[in-house]
């Protein structure tokens, strides 16, 4: 691929530098928040739709799924199409969607419309950040990323807070029409004021190759989640055609002259330790804010601004951990801190079953902040040793499969966490505390699981890089 360049764009001044990194932040912020709002509304969701709290992960994981399955088409889209044009696309997508979602009477079309949200939500970020790369000096580059990804931290700390607020004082619709204003006027700003930045030659795309990786990832996570109502059989013929993809993927990668993602990035070793841990540890850490707010309404009788409320403590604790990480790293070293880690999130994650309605608020709180402080620790750390070792050739490719991989975890994580979830209701009948504590004790221990993979990064992996936010904006 040859270099790129803005194309029927002036030369950008400062005016329209900063306008253009709003333009990302918002965009940026609609994804972060619409990622964590919904969390919070879904019981009320539920009794809208007439359908049970305890099976609403497919809207939860649609959005994801999708997501993690357009990603890799992301660049090459914005370089054949061009940046402007793209994110037009990107904000048109996700505000329809948003508008589909609150007119859903269904669930089938509440998932269905989620899928078109999400359509637009994977090109928000990756079109974005493309557009800041190719406009902004290298000097300045750090920078901007760093006001651009400020929403990153703010949605989530917002999202479930605010999500509760609407749907207790409003209804759960606004969770979705508050996007509406927002992406209209960015619309408007996109065509003024992004540069339509595109690539001289962007190459044949690997239309193969992406096929065959979303079919993959698509059958596995459907069977994950119950294959909707296929049976076990069902599902365990999916996980099989899911696998076999995933290998065949592989296969042509290893002879196709310019794969999706090449199978030389996983030669380094701490991207494909990173990787791996970052898919099996993210299966927990992907669930948790679904089950959380979830389980304080239906098991504990919480109202949806508590359970928001609940959430605070969590996110403010993250962001706290964010100042001590890198020198906890330097410290420790990848390997150590992240095998420790990893144990104590998962048993933190366990703890969550010791929930009951007589439970001191101060403890509760407490749990919260504490699993929020190293689940950030967590991310921190995987998220920079992944990335750490990549250089200029392979490092456009590697944070894609990255941000490909985190949006998976997180659909098979809640996947996961909704098929454990049902499973157990159906053997406790009606009690739903019961359920939950044991989700919470199946989630804790498959995360402690995976931190036997951590134990492969090289000890001498110890020298931290400032860190990203992932496409989702968790860190």
């Amino acid at each position: 691929m040859t270099a790129s360049r803005p194309e029927a764009a002036p030369a950008a001044t400062d005016t329209s530098q900063r306008i253009l990194l709003w333009l990302v932040a918002i965009g940026f912020f609609m994804q972060t928040l619409d990622a964590t709002i919904i969390n919070t509304a879904l019981p009320s969701m539920a009794r809208a739709l007439g359908e049970s709290p305890l099976r609403m992960q497919s809207v939860v994981v649609s959005y994801s799924l999708t997501m993690a399955l357009l990603i890799p088409a992301s660049g090459w889209l914005a370089d054949r199409f061009g940046t402007r044009r793209m994110f037009m696309v990107a904000i048109a997508l996700f505000t329809l969607g948003s508008l589909a979602c609150a007119a859903s009477r269904h669930l089938d079309e509440l998932v269905a419309a989620r899928v078109l949200q999400g359509l637009g939500g994977a090109l928000l970020l990756p079109v974005g950040r493309l557009t800041v790369l190719r406009t902004f000096p290298r000097a300045q580059f750090l920078q901007a990323m760093s006001f651009v990804a400020i929403p990153g931290l703010i949605g989530p700390l917002l999202g479930p807070t605010l999500g509760g607020w609407l749907v207790e004082y409003a209804s759960w619709h606004w969770v979705f029409l508050i996007n509406l204003p927002v992406g209209l006027i960015g619309l408007a700003a996109t065509q003024r004021f992004m540069p339509d930045v595109r690539a001289d030659a962007p190459g044949r795309f690997d239309l193969l190759g992406y096929v065959l990786l979303a079919f993959g990832m698509a059958s596995l996570s459907l069977a994950i989640e119950g294959a909707k109502g296929l049976g076990h059989a069902g599902a365990l013929v999916l996980a099989v055609f899911g696998f076999a993809a995933v290998v065949a993927y592989w296969l042509h990668a290893v002879r196709h002259p310019a794969p999706l993602f090449s199978t030389h990035l996983f030669q380094v070793r701490t991207l494909s330790v990173g990787l791996l841990g970052n898919l099996f540890c993210r299966l927990g850490s992907g669930a948790m804010p679904f089950l959380i707010p979830l389980s304080l309404q239906v098991s504990l009788d919480y109202s949806p601004m508590q359970a928001g409320m609940m959430m605070l403590p969590t996110a403010l604790a993250g962001m706290g951990m964010k100042r001590v990480a890198a020198q906890l790293i330097l410290r420790f070293g990848y390997r150590n801190l992240l095998t420790a880690n990893t144990c104590i999130i998962g048993l933190l994650m366990t703890s969550f079953a010791l929930a009951s309605p007589g439970e001191p608020l101060w403890l509760r709180l407490l749990q919260f902040a504490l699993f929020g402080a190293f689940n950030s620790l967590q991310f921190t750390a995987m998220n920079t040793l992944t990335l750490k070792d990549l250089d200029g050739a392979s490092a456009s490719s590697g944070n894609s499969l990255f941000s490909m991989v985190q949006m998976l975890a997180m659909s098979l994580g809640v996947a996961m966490a909704g098929a454990v979830l049902s499973g157990f209701s159906g053997a406790f009948g009606d009690h739903a505390l019961p359920a939950f504590q044991a989700t919470f004790v199946t989630v804790g221990l498959v995360t402690v699981a995976s931190a036997f993979i951590f134990w492969q990064v090289p000890p001498e992996a110890r020298s931290p890089q400032l860190e990203e936010p992932d496409a989702a904006g968790r860190h």
